[in-house]
């Protein structure tokens, strides 16, 4: 199973001022998809259903949180929307 983050992965104070709420967005994005993997995993490894399908209600309210958290950070970092654009139209060509 994967290890949970123990720790910030980023230094804040190392952060330039005008970034920071940028990176606290994709910090609280990355603390999201590892609890959506780690209650997934668990779930997978439980034979019990009570537990199992607590644990994938969890991970699906997690998904929710990633997508407050992205659409936040979609509102604070223009660069960020046209980089997943095009991400998006090369994943579409490839797929034709």
């Amino acid at each position: 199973m994967k290890k949970m983050m123990p720790q910030m992965p980023i230094k804040i104070e190392k952060v330039e001022k005008k970034a920071l709420d940028r990176e606290i967005l994709r910090v609280a994005i990355i603390a999201e998809l590892d609890a959506i993997n780690l209650y997934e995993q668990l779930a997978a490894a439980t034979n019990n259903e009570k537990i199992r399908k607590l644990l994938l209600d969890v991970a699906k309210e997690e998904k929710t949180h990633v997508g407050e958290f992205q659409t936040l950070l979609l509102k604070e970092d223009v660069e960020q929307v046209e980089e997943l654009e095009k991400g998006k139209e090369e994943v579409e060509e490839m797929m034709e």
